[in-house]
């Protein structure tokens, strides 16, 4: 199951998610039928064995092409998507380097997590899929060489890989170069296990400064923080953490949770009540990219106390 199947939830979807589904049924049946056509005329014209006539390899046939359409290749819809998505993410970078809560445009909310891939991710992963629910995952460097395999299947099911740094960095204490190898060299130990090159960014600890805008710009990633802290870090119990979650909903909400740097057993057992409890209030849940496609932030996002003004030098 994908991520195009997770975000399939019972709750209502919105007028814009509405009417891309039906633009997308009506794409798949205008190529069926133009695949029928040439096939039919393919045919009459060929020798019936499925490769091209001028040597130019294999036809696709028109139940090939509706494959393409289908799939997460360079002419499918699931890459006109994430191409849709990544312009939402420059967009919101024209306005803000960073972002802490999504425009209220609708009644959607986006479930992040951090310092994984670990122990209990693959866990936290199959309950999210039996909720049909999609997540953000902003992954750690040092946690890679024990728990690629988990990265992969991250990676498999589409869902979207944020940069968390090589090694958990408080980047407010590190100069420049330390944060350029924190940073570029985490988005370049993830291209090399195969994920696209990350648009997002979390800082560790929520610490940042100029120095971290600066080279985010540069390298066209924008800085998520979050509008609700579900505080599982903590172990609180499940009640503590389903309460922080739901009590602080609003439309645009990103929620800040965990899946390694620890026991993730209360998070996982948590997330069946909180998207029960949110979704009978109506919203849908939705990755980081869609959220900013479907309700783009406002240019003014507040600064979290104790924001360094004058950067790290």
């Amino acid at each position: 199951m994908r991520l195009d199947e997770l975000i399939r939830g019972p709750s209502r979807p919105t007028r814009a998610q509405t009417l891309h589904r039906r633009r997308r049924v009506a794409a798949l049946l205008a190529v069926a039928a133009l695949a029928l056509v040439l096939g039919a005329l393919a045919g009459a014209d060929g020798d019936g064995s499925g490769t091209s006539v001028r040597g130019h390899g294999p036809r696709l046939g028109w139940y090939g092409q509706l494959r393409v359409l289908a799939g997460a290749g360079p002419h499918s819809l699931g890459f006109e998507e994430r191409a849709r998505e990544s312009t939402a993410i420059d967009r919101a970078l024209a306005r803000t380097p960073f972002v802490r809560l999504a425009g209220a445009q609708h009644r959607l909310i986006a479930l992040t997590f951090d310092d994984g891939p670990g122990p209990d991710t693959g866990r936290l992963i199959d309950a999210l899929r039996r909720l049909r629910v999609p997540g953000t995952f902003f992954v750690v460097g040092y946690q890679l060489p024990e728990f690629a395999a988990t990265l992969r299947r991250e990676i498999d099911l589409g869902l979207p890989i944020g940069d968390h740094t090589l090694d958990h960095a408080n980047l407010r204490q590190l100069r420049a170069t330390g944060q350029r190898r924190e940073i570029a060299g985490m988005a370049q130990t993830l291209s090399g296990y195969g994920t696209p090159t990350p648009r997002l960014f979390r800082p560790p600890y929520g610490a940042y400064d100029r120095t971290t805008f600066k080279l985010l710009q540069r390298r066209r990633m924008l800085a998520v923080l979050w509008s609700i802290d579900s505080e599982d870090y903590t172990k609180p119990g499940r009640a503590a953490i389903v309460r922080n979650v739901v009590g602080n909903a609003q439309p645009g909400a990103i929620v800040l949770m965990h899946d390694g740097g620890g026991d993730r057993s209360e998070t996982i057992a948590a997330l069946g009540p909180i998207v029960r409890a949110l979704r009978a209030r109506g919203y849908r849940f939705v990755t980081v990219p869609r959220l900013l496609l479907e309700n783009p932030p406002p240019a003014q996002q507040e600064l979290p106390a104790g924001f360094n003004s004058n950067g790290a030098g």
